[in-house]
């Protein structure tokens, strides 16, 4: 194997020797609860982070392993510690840099569960969290405080397909001494890499493009190991100040970036305390799905632009959010950080408005109305009633989109039939009065994108 092997090699290679035990060729279900120690020195030195080992499953499995290892491969990253769902690894995540007392600075532009966990439960917890729109770099600078601690946003959002322009938010970030923290679900890092725009953190559900099949659920956060916890050691006392539960070690100075002390804090204190568990036969399913991962994630954004403009040629449709149409918002950022294409979830309006968005969904025939993205078949949900319910006609038009929206999350049938479905159902609806057909934008700029390889 290449000392520095691609991308496609990696997603099937890292992080397993077939040399080890009986010689399986595919990475087994390693199905234990607990572990054998060889020894009462090992056992110690284990449970003292002297030594590496399997402690106990709630903390860590063999198989479960070999998924962190792949993922942080793919990213770039030191370490990668996977959780029992993408809720639970932006929990840790974000609960391993601030505690009680403490601020977090988010984009508003965020999946319906990811606002309720910061705004809600992270409340419960003490924790203050600022939104702000994540195109407005004033404001991300403007929201700093004293006890900020993070900063987090999506690399592509959920449903508006908005586009981060990472580098310039992890500038801002560092200036204010902490670390970027990206959720890059929708984009993989197929699409993108976060690492090399400046992003500390990534955070994943699993249970999207990486499992590839709406099978198993679960998360994964990779430290990109580019943040010094260590230059502000005040600032940071979880990890430069000893940690009495395993024998006043100071993390920082036993692992370092390098080592990840920030994933063993979060292995150690938070996973092994809140019980956030991947099980080994999801950690397998997993890695079955990452095997074919950019297969899966470069036809699914190819089709994808071939919908959306599809979409953007109808009366019937107001508007379409997606970064590869060159009218949308993020197409100037996507060129840039999205070369590779702008995935394949995004969301458009119905010209007629919320009255006919239950008959049009329901009038969809290849596509299921699944509250999920990143599955291998096609996609559709009305977020204002489904995963945003809880959001009032403001809280939508600042999130970017309306009761009018409808997320697509394009799977890997063939793009015409798909193309067909839609059609089908847009002419049910009706096409719009020639007036209201006039009042459309119809700048040169909407006009239907060129799918290219």
């Amino acid at each position: 194997m290449s000392t520095d092997p691609q991308f496609a090699t990696r997603q099937i290679r890292s992080g397993y020797a077939s040399a080890t035990f009986q010689n399986p060729a595919v990475v087994p279900i390693y199905q234990s609860a607990a572990y054998e120690f060889e020894s009462f020195a090992a056992a110690r030195d284990i449970f003292a982070l002297r030594r590496r080992g399997n402690l106990y499953s709630r903390t860590g499995n063999p198989t479960q392993t070999v998924l962190e290892e792949r993922v942080a491969a793919l990213d770039g990253g030191v370490a990668a510690l996977a959780t029992a769902s993408g809720q639970s690894a932006v929990l840790v995540a974000l609960l391993a840099l601030a505690k009680n007392g403490e601020h977090l600075v988010a984009a508003r532009q965020l999946y319906g569960g990811t606002v309720d966990l910061l705004t809600d439960t992270f409340a419960d917890f003490g924790i203050e969290v600022t939104l702000v729109d994540q195109d407005d770099l004033e404001a991300w600078r403007a929201a700093v405080r004293p006890t900020t601690r993070a900063f987090f946003a999506e690399s592509i959002g959920n449903p508006t397909a908005s586009v981060l322009r990472v580098q310039e938010v992890a500038d801002i970030a560092h200036e204010a001494g902490v670390p970027l923290v990206v959720d890059n679900t929708v984009a993989t890092p197929v699409l993108q890499r976060p690492k090399e725009f400046g992003a500390d953190i990534v955070v994943y559900s699993a249970t999207k493009f990486l499992g590839g099949h709406g099978s198993s659920l679960g998360g994964v956060i990779v430290d990109l190991g580019t943040f010094d916890f260590g230059a502000e050691p005040a600032r940071w006392p979880q990890f430069t100040q000893p940690f009495a539960r395993v024998g006043d070690v100071v993390l920082w100075e036993r692992f370092g970036q390098a080592g990840s002390a920030y994933l063993v804090y979060a292995k150690v204190k938070l996973v092994h305390d809140l019980g956030p568990s991947l099980s080994p036969f999801n950690s397998f399913q997993l890695i079955q799905g990452i095997e074919t991962l950019d297969l899966r994630v470069a036809r699914q954004s190819a089709s994808a632009l071939t919908v959306a403009a599809f979409l953007d040629s109808r009366p019937e449709v107001s508007v379409v959010r997606h970064p590869g149409l060159p009218g949308d918002p993020g197409h100037e950022a996507a060129s840039r950080y999205l070369p590779r294409g702008a995935g394949s979830v995004f969301s458009f309006d119905l010209a007629g408005g919320e009255e006919v968005v239950e008959n049009f969904v329901d009038s969809l025939g290849l596509f299921s109305l699944v509250a999920n993205i990143g599955d291998a078949r096609s996609l559709v949900i009305h977020p204002a009633t489904t995963t945003h319910s809880h959001l009032d006609d403001d809280q939508l038009r600042l999130a970017g989109f309306s009761r009018a929206t409808i997320r697509l999350s394009i799977g890997l049938e063939d793009v015409d039939d798909l193309v067909a479905d839609l059609a089908r159902s847009l002419d049910l609806v009706g096409a719009l009065d020639p007036a209201d057909d006039a009042a459309r934008d119809h700048d040169p700029a909407r006009e239907p994108a060129l799918v290219t390889d």
